[in-house]
This record gives structure tokens, sequence and C-alpha cells, in this order.
């Protein structure tokens, strides 16, 4: 929720979209610690919403903050700040983040902030580098990061950075938002995470025979992941995003959809998006 008014000046909004990882397989570990992944992204029509007011003065700050990220910790600053940098020029930016994505839920939100906030600057502020070239910076701000920049569904490998594009059905589907936050750190130290799932070809994987690797894990330590899980399995079979803790499950429409949404409990939140293989960002400064 935007905390404080846009000026006029401002250039937006601009979407940074949500995403599912419709699977995701931890094939091995590597000697650094980091896990090697499998994982299938799409994006979702469900984002938030960012503005751009490059009028003032040349610090960069955040306009309101999200809820519990205080704003040097926020990945829209970062990205600005580092794109700045690399870029070696001194230019200023207000970023206003009207947020419809739950903080740590597995949805990208704040990945998919950096992502936007990278591409729109690199337009505002006259810089001109490549696609390539943005992918790379974003990587240093998080392994999901690429993704959003390259704008494509796509399979994911090695820790989620090297990506080949993908095309899974673009289908609606119910998210749901447990009232708790998941530890990824924890989630991935686990001992009994499962480690070793043999590759996949990608065409299993875009056929809806992946699985989630983290599930047991999150069952298990957080009740109110697994409470979610098994109601919405009643309707559809249901699957988690990332680490958690937002789950979800597909549906043929979107009234089909909706229906189930109106049967939520009333100490869950949710929502219904459609899963679409071209990022609305990529659509909107197309």
């Amino acid at each position: 929720m935007l905390q404080e008014a846009v000026p006029a000046a401002a250039s937006g909004p601009w979407p940074a979209p949500g995403k599912l990882n419709l699977c995701l397989h931890i094939t091995g570990r590597r000697p650094d610690g980091y896990h090697e992944l499998q994982t299938l992204f799409q994006f979702l029509t469900r984002c938030d919403w960012l503005y751009f007011d490059i009028s003032g003065p040349d610090g960069i700050r955040l306009g309101g903050q999200a809820a519990g990220v205080p704003e040097q910790a926020d990945l829209a600053v970062r990205a600005a700040r580092l794109l700045r940098d690399a870029a070696g020029v001194a230019r200023g930016v207000t970023i206003y983040n009207d947020k419809l994505l739950p903080v740590g839920g597995g949805l990208g939100g704040g990945s998919s902030d950096a992502a936007t906030t990278l591409l729109v600057l690199n337009r505002l502020w006259g810089l001109n580098l490549k696609i390539k070239e943005l992918a790379e910076l974003g990587l240093r701000l998080g392994a999901d990061v690429p993704v959003f920049i390259h704008g494509r569904s796509a399979l994911g490998e090695g820790v989620g950075e090297r990506l080949r594009p993908a095309s899974p059905a673009e289908t609606w589907y119910l998210v749901l938002v447990p009232p708790v936050s998941v530890s990824t750190a924890d989630i991935f130290s686990d001992p009994e995470l499962t480690r070793d799932t043999p590759r996949t070809k990608i065409a299993d994987l875009v056929s809806g025979s992946g699985h989630n690797d983290c599930e047991v894990v999150v069952r298990r330590r957080y009740p109110e992941v697994a409470a979610a899980l098994d109601w919405l399995n009643q309707f559809s079979p249901s699957r988690m995003t990332g680490t958690g803790a937002c789950v979800f499950a597909a549906f043929p429409t979107e009234a089909e959809a909706g229906a189930v949404a109106g049967r939520i409990p009333a100490s869950w939140s949710g929502f219904v998006a459609r899963g679409v293989n071209r990022s609305p960002l990529q659509i909107a400064m197309a």
C-alpha cells in the first residue's frame, strides 16, 4: 500500500509481477553450500506497482516503505544504488511501491521490484545497458532477479540463474497466503531436506510432472502451511511456491478459481491471478 502521495512528475505505475515456482527440485549441493536446483518459473498477473520520481535531488530513497522492510534492505532501493554505481552516474530517484504481493511468501516480490527498478531506471536515466548486463547486476541482488529481467517463463537451473525458455500452460491460479513467514535459510539447512532428486527433462516439468522438494520440510516445521495445502487440495492439486509460505492450485477458469476463493477460511488471505509466460513488465515496456 502506498504510504506517500506520488508526485505528478513520477513515471508509472510500472508492474513488478509475482511468480510461481511450478516445481522446485533440489538436484545436489555444491561445495560452497549452495544448492543445485531445477525450477519452473511462471509469472502472475498479480503485481506490485512501482513509481519513479527522478525530478528531485540526487539521493536514492523510498517513498514510504513496505511493512517490516527498512529502506536500506529494500531490494528496489538496493537495485537503484547498484545501477547508479555500476553506470558511474550521479543520479537520484524516489521510488514509490504500491505493494500487493506478500513479503516473504515465495512469490518473488522483492526480486521483481528489483528487476523493475533496474529496467525502468535504465530507461529513465538514459543508460542504455543491455538486458544481459542488467541480468548480471540483478544476480548480485538475488538468484530470482534475472528471470524477471528477461521477462519470459523459464526453466531455472544452477541456483536458479541459468535460464532456458519454457511455455507452461497459461491457466488460472488461486494463491493462498497463510499467516506465517517461512525462513528460506532454515529450510535449505534442514538435514531432512531432499537434495538428490534426479534431473528431469524440461518437457516433463512443463507437462506438470514436477514437485517441490521443500514441501515435506515446510509441512513439518510450519503447520499453517500444511493446513493451507490440505485445504486447497480438496478442490485442485495444491503445491507450494519456493519455500512458501504461499501455496497455489490451478483451475480451468477465473470463475472456478474465484468460487473457491470465496470459501477461504477467515484466518487466511488469498487472491486469484492468471499464470502468464510473458511478464506484464515486458509488455508494459514494449
